[in-house]
């Protein structure tokens, strides 16, 4: 399969991309323009158009990227949340609805949430709504994308053990799992058969 993956150098993201380069061909995009001069800003509708228009046709798409803002609800505005909006989840809700043209028959879309989306933590509400949200847009659009023949999936993670020390101790309790455990999540809804499904990657 030709597999596009957002945020293919991130730590999610190289994992996945180690874990599939053997048997697929990978286009790893980011903010820095890749090998071939590509690179997309997911908050930007036309940036996400333009790398689509560069890359063609293609089976699946992976987006490990999006970021939130981590702020006590005190301390949190509307333009915070408008910004981490527009990167994680409107980031990946446009490359559904942009990309969708450019997928072949039988084609996928594995988007990323996060545990926070069913857990709670200090300065997280941002991205508990985000991550619920994008969980959301998952399960509704999956039964009209399926008309056309196309997959949809999301995997929420938990904290991993490469950012553990970096997120401890807003994540004190939480049993962080390896990238390459998540990525296995990832090659489970681009190479499987469901849709719709929120893959939870705990232990």
């Amino acid at each position: 399969m030709k597999i596009l993956i957002i945020g293919g150098n991130g730590t999610i993201g190289s994992a996945v991309v180690k874990e599939l380069s053997s048997e697929h061909q990978i286009i790893s995009v980011g903010r820095t323009p890749n090998n071939d001069n590509i690179a997309v800003d997911m908050s930007d509708q036309q940036s996400i158009e333009q790398m689509f228009i560069k890359i063609g046709k293609i089976d699946a798409v992976i987006a490990t990227a999006g970021g939130v803002i981590f702020k006590p609800i005190q301390e949190l505005t509307p333009q915070d949340v408008i910004n981490s909006l527009n990167d994680k989840l409107m980031g990946q809700v446009n490359l559904v609805l942009i990309g969708k043209q450019y997928l072949n028959k039988g084609g996928s879309f594995t988007l990323t949430s996060g545990i926070l989306s069913k857990r709670a933590i200090a300065q997280g509400v941002c991205a508990s709504t985000i991550n619920g949200a994008v969980n959301s847009f998952v399960q509704a659009s999956a039964f009209e994308l399926i008309q056309d023949g196309i997959r949809i999936n999301a995997i929420s993670p938990t904290v991993l053990e490469e950012s553990y020390n970096a997120y401890y101790p807003y994540f004190s309790g939480f049993y962080p799992v390896s990238s390459k455990k998540a990525a296995y999540a990832y090659i489970m809804s681009v190479t499987g058969i469901e849709t719709g499904k929120i893959y939870e990657v705990e232990i």
